[in-house]
């Protein structure tokens, strides 16, 4: 499921936007394996370290001959939908708050060929398209 949520994207142009959603979708955990994590390998914390939590899980991990995690495992079951939620909202709020911290003009600064106008590599020496050489742009 894809987040739909304009208050990520609000201030966003189309290719920060393009660039958000590529970037959540890589982040983003789903619920309905949360959920099964849980239930099926909760006394191992399995469940824990899907979210990052690895301090719990590690916990989990240290007590699972007990039974108790294995308890612990199937009541978090019933909560790992909104604690999955919670993991997807942060994420995509550290997402755009990275994306929007990003100069937009950065592509100002490419360099142009004098005689075509065709823009160069960084760092280029000669224009791919027409062989002359490049001047790099003056930075301020």
């Amino acid at each position: 499921m894809l987040i739909t949520d304009p208050i990520y994207t609000a201030n966003m142009n189309p290719q920060q936007r393009a660039w958000f959603y590529a970037e959540y979708e890589q982040a983003r955990k789903d619920e309905a394996i949360g959920v099964l994590l849980a239930l099926f390998l909760g006394c191992f914390g399995l469940h824990h370290f899907y979210l990052r939590r690895n301090g719990l899980g590690v916990l989990y991990l240290l007590f699972f001959w007990t039974g108790l995690t294995a308890i612990l495992g199937f009541i978090e079951c019933f909560l790992m939908p909104g604690r999955v939620r919670d993991y997807n909202a942060a994420q995509a709020t550290y997402i755009a708050s990275n994306i929007l911290a990003t100069p937009v003009g950065y592509s100002a600064a490419v360099p142009r060929c004098p005689v075509c106008g065709v823009a160069s590599e960084p760092g280029a020496a000669f224009c791919t398209h027409c062989g002359t050489a490049v001047v790099p742009p003056a930075t301020a």
